[in-house]
């Protein structure tokens, strides 16, 4: 295979850069080793940044996030709920930052406004009687999943071509240039050789182990941060704590739920990761000092993401270290034709891909300018459907009493599950529950897919999709990942349904039995 650009990873850079090549006349193969979003991009708050939470720590990412979030709200708002956020104190924080807050942001140009504490309380009924100032600022919440997948939709109608579950594995190295790229294909075994003129490594926190396959370098350190979903949203707004960054200080609405977190750990590897007790409660502890309700609400799941950082020394922790990118060109080291573009933020993702396709076209003597900044990104329909109440909205129009619901949490019928599977035939892909789950609400209501995965486990079934005991499979797979997130939160009502779901699931349809003989071990 042959192509002129060569992009290595499926997150929204890599994504947003397909889309900024293919609008500028270049063609290029996006690979990735697992599913759409799989790194950071997938395990983020949903926050569109206004910037306000960088103005002392880093004013120039600070800048950056609030020229980004303007310019997506205007280019891409079927992605977004423009909420608005409240930064808010409560009593013990330090009176010297909060009062420098609002000349900070005027110094990167945030506007961040006053508001009355009778006001505050009365917009944002949730905040507790602890709060001794609040700031309003134009942060957002942005759908990351949906981001991606139009991205990537329209650099496909423009001629790019994905490829998931396919994996760098080498790279043949010819007079300082890079001649082609050894890859697998992770779930069949095929063995793939592209040819391209311009090599992008845009892998996220995977990027020194791309490098690495070069005998290149890049200091990378890895922050782990942890989230919790509630049960039901919270508030209206974005609700920062308005102290230095650490733990369990933000809460971001999303639809019917909201986002608590985060923290940030160090890891030795992004590969395997997991949310751990003493982050939860680290997390709801400083949050229920914003929130009181915090400490008494259900939670539905916690998840956790990496932050690609790279290393500063001065830096005292990873909170100090810079959320700003990195654009490395790798010709000083040896390889005249390989670039990497990594750190950054889900609200800065359009100026990475536009400053990384800049580089690119300098190198192929391309002129054409960035059209991401003033093009708006197109909403494809078979992408819709990770949007909350899309689903429940569709069905209700449709009227179709055939149309049986698949999923009750999220409403989601047999015809969404009929268009997402398209989608995914469109991108080249088997059709999975986990895949389907990616790409819609599916397995994020309160039962966590303990009842919808067997519905659409059965209905993929009858479609033919499954055979054998691919959905058992699958189903394991699928309730696997789910369970990664439930297991931080079991008590209360969490620890009744998870008894229930491994009665079911174990207990009546044997999945530890279905998995032991697909492994060839008949215990």
């Amino acid at each position: 295979m042959k192509t002129q650009v060569l992009i290595i990873g499926g997150g929204i850079t890599g994504a947003g850069l397909a889309r900024d090549l293919a609008l500028r006349g270049i063609e290029s193969i996006l690979v990735e080793k697992q599913d759409i979003n799989a790194g950071a991009s997938g395990g983020n708050h949903g926050l569109l940044h206004s910037g306000a939470r960088y103005v002392e720590s880093d004013p120039a990412t600070a800048r950056e996030c609030r020229e980004e979030g303007e310019l997506l709200k205007r280019l891409a708002p079927h992605c977004i709920e423009d909420t608005g956020g409240f930064f808010v104190a409560v009593k013990g924080d330090d009176e010297n930052f909060i009062a420098d807050f609002p000349k900070l942001c005027a110094k990167s140009g945030i506007r961040a406004e006053g508001v009355d504490l009778n006001l505050s309380l009365h917009l944002e009924p949730a905040l507790g009687d602890q709060v001794i100032a609040a700031y309003a600022v134009p942060d957002a919440t942005i759908d990351p999943f949906k981001l991606s997948l139009d991205n990537i939709s329209h650099a496909q109608q423009l001629g790019t071509r994905l490829m998931r579950f396919t994996r760098v594995v080498s790279f043949s190295v010819q007079h300082g240039k890079i001649v082609w790229v050894g890859l697998t294909n992770t779930e069949t075994g095929q063995e793939i050789r592209i040819e391209a003129d311009l090599i992008v490594n845009a892998s996220g926190a995977w990027a020194g182990q791309v490098t690495a396959l070069v005998g290149i370098k890049i200091d990378m350190l890895y922050s782990k941060g942890s989230m919790l979903v509630t049960q039901k949203r919270l508030t209206h707004r974005v609700i920062n704590r308005l102290r230095r960054a650490t733990d369990g200080d933000i809460l971001v609405p999303g639809g019917i739920v909201s986002v608590l977190g985060t923290t940030s750990v160090r890891v030795e590897s992004p590969d395997t990761i997991y949310p751990e007790l003493d982050e939860i409660d680290r997390i709801i502890e400083e949050g229920s000092r914003m929130i009181p309700e915090l400490k008494t609400t259900q939670y539905v799941r916690a998840y956790c993401g990496v932050r690609p950082l790279i290393r500063a020394k001065d830096a005292e922790n990873d909170r100090d270290i810079s959320r700003g990118f990195a654009l490395i060109d790798h010709a000083p080291q040896g390889i005249g034709n390989f670039i990497t573009i990594t750190g950054g933020k889900l609200t800065t993702y359009r100026l990475m891909a536009e400053k990384a396709a800049d580089l690119v076209c300098e190198r192929l003597g391309v002129r054409q300018s960035c059209r991401t900044r003033t093009e708006p990104l197109p909403s494809a329909e078979n992408n819709q459907w990770t949007r909350p109440g899309q689903a429940p909205r569709a069905w209700i129009e449709r009227n179709r009493p055939e149309d049986l619901l698949i999923c009750e949490c999220e409403m989601v019928p047999q015809s969404v599950i009929d268009s997402i599977a398209s989608s995914i035939r469109d991108q080249q892909g088997a059709v999975t529950l986990k895949a389907i789950g990616l790409r819609s609400r599916v397995g994020r209501g309160s039962c966590q897919g303990m009842f919808c995965s067997l519905l659409i486990a059965a209905y993929l079934y009858d479609c033919r999709e499954f055979s054998d005991a691919q959905g058992l499979l699958n189903l394991r797979e699928f309730l696997g990942e789910r369970w990664r997130g439930l297991r931080p939160v079991l008590w209360d009502l969490p620890l009744v349904k998870s008894e229930l779901q491994e009665a079911m699931h174990c207990g009546l349809f044997g999945l530890e039995l279905i998995q032991s003989r697909d492994r060839g071990n008949h215990q």
